[in-house]
């Protein structure tokens, strides 16, 4: 009994100890009648503030110099010179004297993407510094009397410490795209969702929260906080059930970032539209690419992509009416003739396609070239300098065409938005493409390079499940002289007319 009745003590004991020790996470700071709330930690009884959030909390103007975590707060008489995990501090006075160099009996520390100093050692020096006097009251307020004639708070030096310094959200009808402003190069980033929650982690990046910050909102965000951890800022967004996949994209010329949050409405109605007889999946098209005056790649040999192109997509589709016969084949061009991008969309939806397959070759700038294999692509813009070169080869086309300028629009943001509506077909694409992937390794001797991404122009008209497909490099011989074997019995002379 004695024994129990000790351990619920200890028990009892522990718990009162845990409740003394919850440590300090936000001191309040009462200046010239205003008070105002800044973030700080408790370092086994030692409060540690948040150096940039006082100054901001103070209207102290700082520069602060990220590549070095180093801050300079300035006062009329002097300035105060900051350095994460150094223990010296530096008052340099603005006219003639020497510095005062302080050294802290701990260091000062760098956490979640700020400067934090120990405010029972840093008081004096603050003191010294601006002519004010800091009073500390545990365990968290701070009482600050006396600042003068401090120099005015620029709004350059304020968001200096910020990299992400806001965001836009613009909805639409299948989704919300959100803009992300950086000033600086985001090198990659993660994501997870859990519980309705999307939380993306910027590396090597600082965010405002408070421009970011947001609660309630139209569309399928509901709220939206930010956070900074270490060297990395992440953004949760709090979203709605009707919320389906997500994407991040590179604005081209800019340090911004597309958001794409899909949403199920276009789901919804295809689900419906499926429903109806004209679903059934009963014509596929098949789109042989370049023709007539656009040769497309001219590969080892001489060979010209639009001959093999060609010769792929009629013995792709004898094989589809040859077993399966209730399905329509519909072919952009059978013959060596120069059909524009745009129209190619066109010809698959005025046909009803439920499925539309782009066939090209691939090819280095160099030739004869080791690079070989066959790719499979969805239409989405492209993540890897590879993807985005091989979209702008093919894309090329339309120097051909008698109005180029028809494509102004679907570059940037604009081009996010067209392929965000190809979201309804895109599960679909995916799996095809995955299909197509998969049986040209086990049937091919090719090299098998992956389902990737790219923003082809071929692709964002046809209102349907479609992919591209690379199916060799007409740059290598041994890709050149596989699909010339496969397609031996066509005149030679015609794929190299």
């Amino acid at each position: 009994m004695k024994l129990k009745f000790t351990k619920i003590l200890l028990i009892v004991l522990f718990a009162v100890l845990s409740i003394d020790a919850q440590p300090v996470t936000s001191l309040t700071v009462i200046s010239n009648g205003s008070t105002k709330e800044i973030p700080v930690y408790d370092r086994e009884g030692t409060v540690y503030f948040s150096l940039l959030h006082l100054a901001d909390a103070l209207s102290i103007a700082y520069d602060y110099k990220s590549d070095a975590n180093k801050v300079y707060l300035n006062f009329s008489g002097s300035r105060l010179v900051v350095t994460a995990d150094d223990p010296f501090i530096v008052i340099l006075p603005n006219g003639p004297g020497s510095p005062d160099i302080v050294q802290l009996p701990t260091t000062v520390y760098f956490l979640h993407g700020e400067i934090f100093l120990p405010l029972t050692y840093t008081s004096e020096i603050l003191e010294k510094a601006s002519g004010g006097k800091f009073t500390f009251q545990k365990p968290d307020k701070l009482e600050v009397e006396g600042l003068k004639d401090l120099p005015a708070t620029s709004k350059a030096s304020a968001e200096s410490r910020y990299n992400i310094t806001g965001l836009s959200i613009d909805e639409k009808a299948n989704g919300t795209l959100v803009r992300v402003n950086s000033n600086k190069r985001i090198p990659s980033y993660n994501s997870a969702f859990k519980d309705g929650v999307l939380s993306l982690v910027f590396r090597g990046v600082h965010a405002d929260a408070a421009k970011i910050d947001r609660t309630g909102g139209e569309g399928l965000i509901t709220d939206i906080t930010a956070e900074n951890k270490g060297p990395d800022a992440v953004l949760h967004f709090k979203l709605r059930k009707e919320y389906t996949a997500s994407e991040v994209l590179n604005v081209e010329n800019s340090n911004d970032l597309l958001i794409t949050l899909h949403n199920k409405v276009f789901e919804n109605k295809l689900n419906k539209v499926k429903e109806k007889a004209k679903w059934k999946f009963n014509t596929v098209v098949i789109d042989p690419g370049h023709g007539g005056k656009d040769s497309g790649t001219i590969g080892v040999d001489g060979i010209k992509e639009k001959n093999i192109n060609l010769a792929i997509g009629l013995k792709l589709g004898g094989l589809i009416q040859k077993y399966m016969k209730d399905v329509k084949v519909v072919y952009t061009r059978k013959t060596d003739k120069f059909v524009e991008l745009y129209r190619r969309g066109q010809i698959a939806n005025e046909e009803g396609g439920n499925l539309f397959i782009s066939i090209h070759c691939n090819a280095t700038p160099h030739k004869p070239t080791g690079v070989s294999g066959f790719e499979v692509y969805l239409l989405r813009p492209g993540r890897t300098k590879e993807a985005i070169n091989i979209a702008e080869r093919e894309n090329a086309v339309i120097s051909y065409e008698d109005n180029p300028a028809r494509y102004k629009k679907l570059t940037d943001e604009n081009f996010i938005l067209v392929s965000m509506a190809q979201s309804a077909y895109m599960r679909y694409s995916e799996k095809f493409a995955d299909l197509v992937d998969k049986e040209l390794s086990k049937n091919s001797t090719l090299e098998e390079r992956g389902v990737k991404q790219a923003g082809f122009y071929v692709l964002v008209g046809a209102s349907m499940p479609s992919v591209l497909v690379e199916t060799g490099f007409l740059s290598n011989r041994h890709d050149a002289r596989f699909i010339n074997a496969e397609f031996m019995g066509l005149n030679t002379k015609t794929l190299h007319s």
